[in-house]
């Protein structure tokens, strides 16, 4: 009887716990399609008239069957009502997603509001208040200068 050998792994031996290369490639390939069908698509329902969406990112599972796509409002918020529109429109995107990119199972669409660019201008005000700009400050500056 043969015995089956498990392939060595790269990374000396601990598992790896972010995404492979495929989900990362699947996920950006999803995240242009839904990019795409949000250009062009005319969604009847009222909470998403005239709504302008930009998919900032999209994770993959790893088996590839859910992709949660983070969204935001190109100009504004997307409120609570826009976010549950696009809920409701997942399974006409899931289509149009499947139509784009060829994938054995086409994925459960998940949205969630994208925040990193709260995130960001929270932490650029911090960075710019006296306090902390005084503590990153390098050392020795407007101190007088050891040597000679």
């Amino acid at each position: 009887m043969a015995r089956k050998h498990a392939a060595p792994q790269r990374d000396g031996g601990e598992r790896r716990e972010g995404p492979s290369q495929r989900q990362l490639r699947v996920a950006e390939e999803v995240r242009h399609a839904l990019s795409a069908a949000f250009a062009r698509e005319e969604f009847r329902d009222p909470d998403l008239q005239g709504l302008q969406v930009t998919v900032t990112e999209v994770r993959a599972s790893p088996d590839l069957r859910h992709m949660t796509a983070f969204v935001s409002g190109l100009g504004r918020e997307l409120t609570a009502a826009q976010l549950a529109g696009l809920r409701r429109a997942a399974p006409l995107l899931r289509t149009r997603v499947a139509r784009a990119v060829r994938l054995k199972f086409a994925p459960e669409l998940h949205f969630q509001h994208d925040t990193a660019l709260e995130r960001a201008m929270r932490i650029e005000a911090l960075m710019r208040r006296p306090e902390v700009a005084r503590d990153l400050a390098p050392r020795g500056e407007g101190e007088g200068e050891e040597g000679a």
